[in-house]
């Protein structure tokens, strides 16, 4: 029998990388709140956010295997979202500059039956020190402003970073290693799902 797969998110580049996997899919976007609730962890949030995300979008999709992610950036023990404006984008960027930060990407894939399988992938993120009107610049182009902390790393921003310990594409939005094994227990007939590189 042939499996419905539907993402639930609007992220392009979330759907660039599920591509890679060579998978059939539909993409549902999802419009629950990516809030944090007071004094919730960040690994703890993100597993929410995608299980909420899952939840909603099988709403509208009963029939369809739903895989849904949230991705946070992490500094201090602080969650950094999507910034709500210039000057909440310099506050992240100076927050990052010159320091190691979290990306914490929590993927839910949820069946027909409602139940759900997660994982939570964590990558290691180190910027090199930004100068002021390298920030000015970063913070006057479009790349900001849908993105957790502030930047992309597949963007300009590339240029910000000395180093990843972890799974790139984790940082991107979707960790496509873990994402092809859960999908493996799902899609048996794609079990040949070729292996990329994260």
């Amino acid at each position: 029998m042939k499996v419905r797969l539907v993402l639930a998110s609007a992220s392009p580049r979330r759907r660039e990388l599920l591509a890679q996997l060579d998978v059939p899919f539909e993409v549902v976007a999802s419009d629950v709140p990516e809030t944090p609730r007071p004094g919730e962890p960040p690994a703890a949030f993100a597993r929410r956010a995608a299980r909420d995300k899952a939840a909603e979008v099988a709403r509208h999709c009963p029939d369809a295997l739903v895989l849904a992610a949230d991705t946070v950036v992490v500094v201090d023990g602080a969650i950094l979202g999507k910034p709500r404006d210039r000057a909440d984008a310099r506050r992240m960027l100076e927050a990052l500059s010159g320091r190691t930060h979290e990306v914490l990407t929590a993927v839910a894939l949820r069946d027909a039956g409602g139940h759900v399988e997660d994982v939570v992938v964590r990558s290691a993120v180190q910027f090199r020190a930004l100068a002021a009107h390298e920030i000015d610049a970063y913070v006057d182009s479009d790349e900001p402003y849908d993105k957790a902390g502030a930047y992309a790393i597949q963007g300009r921003a590339h240029h910000f970073i000395v180093q990843v310990q972890g799974s790139y594409t984790n940082v991107v939005g979707l960790p496509v290693d873990e994402v092809r094994e859960l999908l493996r227990q799902h899609l048996p007939a794609r079990a040949a799902m070729p292996h990329t590189v994260s």
